[in-house]
């Protein structure tokens, strides 16, 4: 196990259900549909790769391929950092600049999911 991973993973959760429940309810009346769906999206991403940490975590000191689950583990938390941060960003400012840098956290995520994926193949 890694305890970073899981640490980081825990703590990425909770910010993803503290922000979801932030967005559902001190947001709700303050964004336009459209934007409150960026910021939902943003939430969604979150709690999913969020879980992806945890994954690494778990996995992490059982197999051979640790180098990967590590490179995986930090990949996925730039991610979240970019993916999520730049639509919450984009929502809540309106700036539309900040859209061209989520496409870069997307790319993050599936490298990320990549190396987890080539981690347990290598055992």
């Amino acid at each position: 196990m890694n305890t970073t991973f899981l640490v980081l993973g825990s703590l990425n959760a909770f910010l993803a259900v503290a922000l979801g429940a932030f967005g559902a309810h001190g947001l709700k009346a303050k964004l336009s549909a459209d934007k409150l769906q960026v910021y939902q999206t943003g939430v969604q991403y979150h709690s999913m790769h969020a879980l992806g940490l945890l994954l690494v975590g778990m996995l992490a000191g059982g197999l051979e391929a640790d180098s990967l689950l590590n490179a995986a583990g930090w990949i996925l938390q730039i991610g979240i950092v970019l993916f999520s941060g730049s639509l919450y960003a984009l929502s809540i400012t309106g700036i539309r600049k900040l859209g061209a840098i989520t496409p870069i956290g997307g790319v993050c995520f599936l490298a990320a999911w990549v190396l987890i994926g080539l981690a347990a193949w290598q055992g």
